[in-house]
């Protein structure tokens, strides 16, 4: 006869037994959003050369967080510049060519060779300090795929609601938004690209 002890024991066995059954024979996709829940608030610190700014990824988005992550790591936005800046609307920045051209270039077109699919999300507004990816038109981009590293913070004290529902916001500023409106307000030439360069030192994921 079993006592108390070893019939507890023998249930406990049994629901971890269960328990691990159910998870092998959890589908891919649940595995995988699973994983997902368990990677929160993501933080980035871009320090650039009139101040730092941190912000949070969204785990809602997470092609767009993993690939922000990952071009992180690679020190890929070292050395880049904020090169189109429209103060009362948003500041952007993530294209390579950046990196050294000449003043006055136009730029814009740079990134790595491909895109990320839209994670747009009716809950992830364009609000004040909102990170979002650039990407191009809709004309030549019906699926709204984003930019592979562009990317652009919102500036607006109200936002751009106008953007809602059409760019992928991914993250948003929890610091720096004073340097946000610093970088906004600089002066510019007829491309939007700040006349004195506003450089990304460099970025790299941080704790709270």
């Amino acid at each position: 006869m079993q006592t108390k002890t070893q019939k507890y024991s023998v249930l406990s066995r049994l629901g971890l037994l269960i328990l691990l059954l159910l998870s092998l024979d959890m589908p891919a996709n649940a595995q995988k959003e699973q994983k997902n829940m368990q990677t929160t608030n993501t933080l980035v610190l871009i320090s650039t050369s009139l101040g730092d700014i941190k912000v949070r990824l969204y785990d809602e988005t997470p092609l767009h967080r993993d690939n922000f992550i990952k071009l992180v790591k690679e020190g890929y936005y070292d050395g880049l510049l904020f090169h189109r800046v429209i103060d009362n609307f948003m500041i952007q920045g993530g294209d390579p060519d950046s990196r050294d051209a000449a003043p006055g270039t136009m730029l814009g077109k740079g990134g790595p060779d491909y895109t990320i699919p839209a994670e747009i999300t009716p809950d992830l507004k364009h609000k004040k300090g909102a990170l979002a990816a650039a990407r191009m038109g809709d004309n030549v981009n019906p699926q709204r795929a984003s930019s592979g590293s562009q990317f652009y913070i919102v500036q607006n004290d109200k936002g751009t609601p106008h953007l809602d529902g059409a760019y992928t916001v991914f993250g948003e500023t929890v610091e720096g938004l004073d340097v946000v409106d610093k970088i906004a307000k600089v002066a510019t030439d007829r491309f939007n690209r700040p006349i004195e360069d506003v450089r990304i030192i460099s970025m790299k994921i941080v704790k709270k």
